[in-house]
């Protein structure tokens, strides 16, 4: 080898040649879309299935060759604790330009009878509007979700909601911010609606005695999904994208 090839190999990469090769090296990974949430989008553990999180069913609308999903929900979490616990910084520390981050809480943020998860209105709005710009803070793009309905019928089997407050504060954060919007808790009220009082228990995780050895005495759940329920919660959110034509709608199969 010359000295003049031995000089050239020996170059550190120029400032041009280095950002080229960085975003040629972005464009050929993945696109992460990271899900934070409490159960209702949750991965769930063996000993609790057929519970399923419709974050679960997010991935099989995309090839993950090019659409990656990050599930970080996790049972029982409000914004609060999702804070507290490391959670959310744990996001932000792993966010790529042009990562996704879809945000929903609101069914522990508001359980006021639970204080090891209450999240009061105005702390719920402050860590919403926190997320959103640590999210922008690293290129990525923020979407706020709206929570998923409760399955409550009262007498005259009408629909009634659960989160007081807490569905109005996500959409005027969106709206104030200009983030992208998905109101899951709009989209699943009219789909629990259309499938009425008791069609709508197959979409929850309801099973008999002895029907599940998971669940021997039985169990009655308004809140988390059956793998039905996940699924058609996940296609209600991959609606919303399609909706707000977002770029990552280009990605859907």
């Amino acid at each position: 080898m010359n000295v003049s090839m031995r000089t050239l190999l020996n170059q550190k990469p120029a400032p041009l040649l280095l950002l080229l090769l960085l975003l040629t090296a972005a464009a050929r990974s993945p696109i992460t879309v990271y899900l934070a949430g409490d159960s209702t989008m949750a991965p769930k553990l063996e000993n609790k299935r057929p519970e399923t999180g419709w974050g679960e069913a997010l991935q099989d609308y995309f090839d993950s060759d090019v659409v990656r999903i990050a599930n970080h929900a996790r049972n029982g979490r409000s914004t609060r604790t999702f804070i507290e616990e490391g959670r959310w910084q744990a996001i932000v520390d792993s966010l790529k330009p042009g990562d996704y981050v879809f945000m929903q809480f609101g069914h522990n943020d508001q359980s006021k009878d639970k204080p090891d998860r209450y999240t009061p209105p105005d702390d719920y709005r402050r860590n919403l509007i926190r997320f959103v710009n640590d999210v922008r803070s690293k290129q990525a793009t923020p979407v706020l979700l709206t929570p998923v309905r409760r399955r409550r019928f009262d007498e005259q089997a009408k629909l009634y909601d659960t989160h007081g407050e807490y569905p109005g504060i996500v959409r005027s954060v969106a709206a104030e911010q200009r983030v992208p919007l998905i109101d899951m808790h709009a989209s699943s009220g009219e789909l629990l609606t259309l499938f009425g009082a008791d069609a709508s228990r197959q979409l929850f995780l309801q099973l008999k005695a002895g029907e599940n050895p998971n669940y021997p005495t039985g169990v009655e759940d308004n809140t988390h999904f059956s793998p039905l329920g996940a699924k058609l919660m996940a296609h209600l959110a991959v609606d919303g994208i399609r909706e707000l034509k977002l770029p990552l709608a280009n990605k859907l199969k």
